[in-house]
Parts: structure tokens; C-alpha cells; sequence
């Protein structure tokens, strides 16, 4: 759609790459009126992000989207960080026990026909330029290809709009950090000789090499070459990229047709606040890393899986004090992880001096093999190890991301994650509670556990633990349940 007359919206969301778009599904199926401005006016078959891991999969399965973008892409069940050090994700206690290697207009894709179907509004070439917030909503400003001015009034407005943010410009946030990497270069190609595995990744004492596919004949090509770092505005040659794959893969794989050549510069930055007044930051406008274990997407979509219950529940009247500030107390500690965690793996990918890559190679392979290490780096880099503060005296689950058990409800067997699908509250439990939840039917579904051992578990529409315990009594256990219920669903419905 590209309209420049003026928008009126429960949640205007600034940027439609994918944390916006999953973002704008989650409110219009939730029956919130959303509007999406995006910058661009065509869609780009550019993209930088390849991967897709478990916990984002699980995620977009919850949204009933995953298998088909896993149709779309290659499974890789292996990651090689550097010098031949694997981590194994064969083994994670997941659904999707893989990366799913498919190029990020693939996903954007699946998102954006989800998003229009549930009734979100897009508008294409909208350039935010200004926004005003007070006690009452937010004002953006926008500017059409044509030139006509717009202005989109909303409750509340998310910037999801990138690195270089508008709205996070006009909120005057800093965005402090650093360079992680300079002068890397990208280009899409075709490949006489395609590499045998899916992913290509090798580092060494000339620099760093990736190769992707598509999935369409074509490849991306990350090059950084340690010898010439130039600045981000000076062109690229094909002849330079073969040059230093070549250097550092032994081959360039025949590299021909380059359909495009960038060079770009990769940096580490944290906003200090994810939230300021109606407006709220995801994805890279809040964050940006390096792109070691390729985290960069999947951080934004998990930000708009944990934000977007947050608004509905706002905005439907239900949500408990404190709810919308969870956001920034929930996801900036994410973002510091990610940014510091790739850090790290970059640093390692790219030592220079051979005795130093050697001592690196020796100890990473030493310790991949102990089973716990590489148990815990697989679930790290998948965001299956991706947990929430549990508060003083609740129980060990709350915060923890919730597995896709069998379970059984009203119209028979399933999984939890197929439960999750119209955004609700789910009450897992090992017995019959229906008629405990009956007052909250519009906010909480109740599903048994084939295991019927289970206690009494809250999930939250992203797919963590509200709430839970192992109570057996049963007239103290239905008062703790009326009580998180309360807590986390709001008051019982009347009538």
C-alpha cells in the first residue's frame, strides 16, 4: 500500500524487516489495529541475515509459520565457529534441532503475508521524519516517494526501523559502543564449483571468508581481508573478494556475475533504554553486534514475540502494572549478552598471529568436546538458553523458555506450541482445571499433559513460564492459580 494521508492506529510500528512485521501479525491477530511504516517503496532481494535458529523457529512455529519457511531453507546441524571448532545442535532439546540457513527476504516474506492477513496496514515508502508523544499517544511524520506529507497518530509506536534508527534519533537516545569489524566486504554471486556443505566459514592469517546460498543459483560472499581495511564508501571489485576467499578458503569456489558489491562496517551498540514514554525500540535500533553465530535477526524477532502480548494486553485493558516496562527489564539484558557473547566469538574467528590461532584451535577443540560445554554453547547461540529474571520466591521455572510438550485439549492431542497459536495465556497442567479458568476463557487456554504428573505451569504467549507450582492441595492450589491468574491475565471477566 503506499498512502500518504494520514494514519490513525492503536501501534504504529516504524520498519517492516522482519521484527516489525512479526510485531504487526502478532497485534492484528490479536484484533490490535496496526499500521507499519516502511522506508522502502520495493521490496530488496538484499539481505545480510542467513540464519534462523531453533528458539526463533519455535517462535514462528507458535505463529504457525515455521514449516514453511523450514521448506524454504537448508538445515545446518553443525556450526564451525573457527579452526575447525563444531558446536553440534543436532542434540537440543527442541522441535528444530538446526539452523535453518535461508536469506532474509525469505522470512521477511512469510511474516509480511502473515501480518497483511491478520489485518495489519502496511505502507510502502513511508520515511519517518519526526514524532511527537505526550499523555495521550504518539504523532509521526512521514514522507511519501511523491513528496506528500503524512502524519500517523497512535497510542503507542515501536521503532523497529534499524541501526540507523529515526525514532530512536528523534527519541535522543545515545547508542554507545564501537567498531567490531571494519571493511567488510559482501557480494552476491554465482559459483562455478559450489561448495559441497552448505555453509562455508574459514578464517586465518589473511581474514575471514563466508559463503551462503541463496537458494536460487546465487551465493553471498563475506569477505574481510586483514591486510586492507579501507573505508565503507570505497568500491569493491569481484577481483578483490576472490582475492582473499581465495587466500583464506584455498578456492574461490569460481566466483562470476557479481549481481552486487557492498563494503560495510560491523558495530557493537547497546541503547541504555529499550522503552521512553509510548515508544519502544526493537531489533537492531536497539541493538547491533557482530555477526558471529548470525544472531542479529533472531534477537529482533524474539524482542517483537515478547513485546507484542505485552501491548495487546495494554491495550485490551488487562495488563498489570509494570507489564509494559518489563519489556526494557526483560530484553536489554538479552541484547548486553548477544553483544558482548558475538563479540567474543568474533574476536576469537579473527586472531591473527598463527601461535595465537593454534593456542585458540587447541583449547577450542579440547573444550568442545566436553559434552556440558558444547551442550550449553549449542543452546547459547540457539536462544534456547534464553531466560527471564525470576523474581524472589517464585518458583525455579518462571522465566524459563517452556519446551513443546504433548499435550491434550478440548479438540485432542497436540503440541503446546500448535496451543499458542491464537496468542493466549496457556494453563498447563496434569489434571482438570477447565472450569478454574472459565472467567479468563478470553485470555487463558487449559491443556493437559500426557505425562499427568505435571503441577500447575502459566505460559505466557511467548512461550515462557508466567507462573507455576507443585502444590497438591486442592483448595490452596486453586488459590494460587485465581491469584496468577489476576496477576498476569488481569481481573476475571464479569458476567
Amino acid at each position: 500500500m503506499n498512502n500518504a494521508s494520514d494514519q490513525v492506529a492503536d501501534v504504529l510500528v516504524v520498519g517492516a524487516g522482519p521484527t516489525g512485521l512479526l510485531l504487526a501479525g502478532d497485534l492484528a491477530a490479536a484484533g490490535v489495529s496496526c499500521t507499519v511504516l516502511e522506508r522502502r517503496a520495493d521490496e530488496s532481494n538484499l539481505t545480510r541475515a542467513f540464519a534462523v535458529h531453533a528458539r526463533t523457529l519455535e517462535l514462528l512455529d507458535a505463529r504457525g509459520v515455521a514449516d514453511a519457511l523450514v521448506s524454504s531453507g537448508n538445515r545446518v546441524d553443525r556450526l564451525n565457529l573457527f579452526g575447525g571448532v563444531e558446536v553440534d545442535l543436532s542434540g537440543l532439546p527442541t522441535r528444530f534441532p538446526f539452523v535453518l540457513v535461508t536469506p532474509q527476504y525469505v522470512t521477511e516474506a512469510v511474516l509480511r503475508e502473515r501480518a497483511v492477513a491478520a489485518g495489519a496496514r502496511i505502507v510502502d515508502g513511508a520515511e519517518v521524519d519526526g514524532l511527537h508523544q505526550d499523555d495521550e499517544g504518539v504523532r509521526a511524520r512521514f514522507r511519501a516517494p511523491d513528496g506528500a506529507r503524512g502524519v500517523a497518530r497512535s497510542t503507542y509506536l515501536v521503532g523497529a526501523d534499524g541501526a540507523h534508527s529515526t525514532v530512536r534519533n528523534a527519541l535522543g537516545l545515545a547508542f554507545p559502543g564501537e567498531a567490531a569489524v571494519q571493511s567488510v566486504m559482501l557480494a552476491d554471486v554465482l559459483l562455478a564449483e559450489p561448495p559441497t556443505d552448505v555453509l562455508v566459514v574459514g578464517s586465518g592469517e589473511d581474514g575471514f571468508a563466508f559463503v551462503a546460498p541463496f537458494g536460487d543459483g546465487w551465493y553471498r560472499v563475506i569477505a574481510w581481508d586483514r591486510h586492507r581495511q579501507v573505508a565503507d564508501d570505497v568500491p569493491v571489485s569481484l577481483d578483490e573478494v576472490r582475492d582473499v576467499t581465495t587466500r583464506v578458503l584455498g578456492t574461490d569456489h569460481g566466483m562470476h556475475d557479481a549481481r552486487w558489491l557492498s563494503r560495510f562496517h560491523s558495530d557493537e551498540r547497546l541503547v541504555p533504554w529499550y522503552r521512553v514514554g509510548r515508544t519502544f525500540l526493537a531489533g537492531d535500533a536497539a541493538h547491533v553486534h557482530s555477526p558471529a553465530g548470525g544472531q542479529g535477526m533472531n534477537i529482533g524477532l524474539q524482542d517483537a514475540a515478547n513485546l507484542g502480548w505485552k501491548l495487546v494486553a495494554a491495550l485490551h485493558g488487562w495488563a498489570a502494572p509494570g507489564l509494559l516496562d518489563s519489556y526494557h527489564g526483560e530484553r536489554h539484558p538479552v541484547g548486553r549478552s548477544v553483544v558482548q557473547g558475538s563479540g567474543t566469538l568474533l574476536r576469537m574467528a579473527l586472531l591473527g598471529p598463527a601461535p595465537l590461532r593454534a593456542v585458540r584451535n587447541a583449547a577450542g577443540s579440547a573444550v568442545a568436546r566436553i559434552g556440558p560445554i558444547e551442550r550449553k554453547a549449542g543452546e547459547f547461540v540457539s536462544g534456547l538458553a534464553i531466560a527471564y529474571p525470576r523474581p524472589r520466591g517464585e518458583h525455579s521455572l518462571v522465566g524459563s523458555r517452556v519446551p513443546d510438550v504433548t499435550v491434550v485439549g478440548p479438540d485432542g492431542a497436540g503440541r503446546l506450541y500448535e496451543r499458542l497459536r491464537d496468542g493466549r495465556f496457556v494453563l498447563l497442567t496434569g489434571q482438570d482445571h477447565h472450569g478454574l479458568i472459565e472467567p479468563w476463557a478470553d485470555r487463558v487456554n487449559v491443556v493437559t499433559t500426557v505425562d499427568r504428573s505435571q503441577g500447575l505451569t502459566l505460559v505466557r504467549p511467548d512461550g515462557y513460564v508466567a507462573w507455576a507450582t507443585d502444590t497438591k492441595e486442592s483448595i490452596r492450589r486453586d488459590v494460587e492459580v485465581r491469584a496468577a491468574l489476576i496477576a498476569w491475565c488481569g481481573p476475571p471477566a464479569s458476567g
